[in-house]
């Protein structure tokens, strides 16, 4: 009965156009008023509580960091290195799509900024050389859910602070599946992109290549900064955020001179405007992931799913095909701060790594910002290349079906996430 109630007013006030925000602490109370123990001072407590973490310092930073990139021209920087290496191959501005994705997504670990970064500069890039708009769109879309993926992803540290898993663990472990995400992009673009006639860039000369390298080459410097110094233990995942806010301001200002007061006032603001919206979920869903824990709803789910616990895998999949349908109607901070609480007990006692499990969880929603109603991701994709849903969605399920195919891959060959989290933290 607790399930249903905490489901039923969850689910009836999203219905109701309540942000979600709002609709995690309604079926929070929903339930406290089902147990008999309402409180306000309970709900307040947690609330205040929920934001009150210093892991959690990270995402302001790193949403930061990203604004002064932008601001700073750092992005625009690497873009014309991708361009420089990859420009001039069939297809070239889709793999420069990809590749900036990956690194993109290095720097702010946004799926929302990358997509709206990458897009702004290359959709009208692609479509004036002639390539398809719909499917252009589409391959930027979903290089976008890359950022999710690969470290720092804000993601992640939402996960690890809700569910207790290290942070640094789930940074290493998303490099592979990361890779494998561009990769599986790459392939798919090469295939439905051979009888694009679009134009191509000419080959650039060696000496063209070196100064798109060299004008790049503080943005690229960021990715070694961060992964290195965790890696050898001289400064914590929050720490790194505040090395990157600084490390992209110094850059924009001192050496690519770009970045004026009034660019730090602009980006400072939009950072803020980000990380209330993002904060204020996360307080809100704590409300709602500790009365899950007083109702005792994950134990209530693990008798459902008990014939399955002596099976990993078929549980995995079970789990995977739930929250693949749970990421259409729901954005992906809400999904992970609903469903982390409910799923994290079963995971446990199934023996399942948590570390594996977060990173397949996180990709798993991240799919989720490709698929409507809700798809983030695609609708900053149709805004940007001015097309309608339906114009996108022929455009991205190839490279959609390609996203689903890697993390099945990664539930079926678990150490492909396993053993390189065990080589970097050995």
């Amino acid at each position: 009965m607790t399930i249903t109630i905490f489901v039923g007013s969850l689910l009836g006030a999203m219905a109701l156009g309540i942000p979600i925000a709002f609709a995690l602490m309604i079926s929070a109370v929903c339930l406290m008023l089902y147990l008999g123990m309402l409180d306000s001072q309970i709900v307040a407590q947690t609330l205040v509580n929920g934001a009150d973490s210093v892991s959690l310092m990270a995402i302001p930073f790193f949403i930061l960091a990203g604004e002064l990139m932008n601001a700073g021209g750092i992005s625009k920087r690497i873009i014309d290195f991708a361009i420089s290496i990859v420009g001039h191959v069939r297809g070239g501005l889709g793999y420069v799509a990809i590749m900036t994705a990956v690194l993109f997504a290095c720097l702010s670990g946004s799926a929302v900024a990358d997509t709206a970064a990458v897009g702004a500069i290359l959709i009208p890039m692609m479509t004036q050389a002639g390539y398809n708009p719909r499917r252009s769109a589409g391959l930027v879309a979903a290089g976008g859910i890359i950022a999710p993926i690969i470290p720092p992803s804000i993601p992640f540290i939402i996960f690890g602070v809700a569910s207790g898993v290290s942070i640094t663990k789930l940074f290493i472990g998303g490099i592979v599946p990361g890779l494998m995400m561009a990769f599986g992009l790459a392939i798919v673009w090469w295939y439905v992109s051979r009888k694009e006639q679009s134009a191509v860039y000419p080959r650039k000369s060696a000496k063209e290549m070196i100064q798109a390298t060299k004008h790049a080459f503080w943005g690229l410097l960021l990715p070694v900064i961060i992964l290195g110094g965790m890696k050898g233990g001289i400064f914590t995942a929050t720490e790194a955020a505040a090395v990157a806010v600084f490390y992209a301001w110094f850059v924009g200002t001192v050496i690519y001179r770009q970045i004026r007061l009034k660019d730090l006032y602009d980006a400072l603001v939009a950072a803020s405007k980000t990380t209330s919206v993002v904060m204020f979920l996360i307080a809100a869903s704590m409300v709602a992931s500790w009365m899950i824990t007083v109702a005792n709803i994950p134990s209530s789910i693990t008798e459902v799913v008990a014939p399955l616990m002596d099976d990993p895998l078929l549980l995995l999949l079970m789990i995977n095909l739930l929250v693949l349908i749970v990421g259409t109607a729901m954005d992906l901070t809400p999904t992970i701060l609903v469903l982390t609480p409910v799923l994290m007990p079963i995971v446990e006692k199934a023996g399942i790594d948590p570390v594996y499990f977060g990173i397949l969880f996180i990709l798993n929603n991240a799919i989720g910002l490709l698929t409507p109603p809700v798809g983030t991701v695609l609708n900053v994709a149709c805004g940007i290349g001015k097309i309608s849903m339906d114009d996108i969605m022929k455009g991205v399920w190839p490279f959609l079906l390609v996203q689903v195919v890697v993390l099945i891959l990664l539930i079926v060959f678990p150490s492909l996430v396993t053993v390189p989290i065990e080589w970097f933290t050995h």
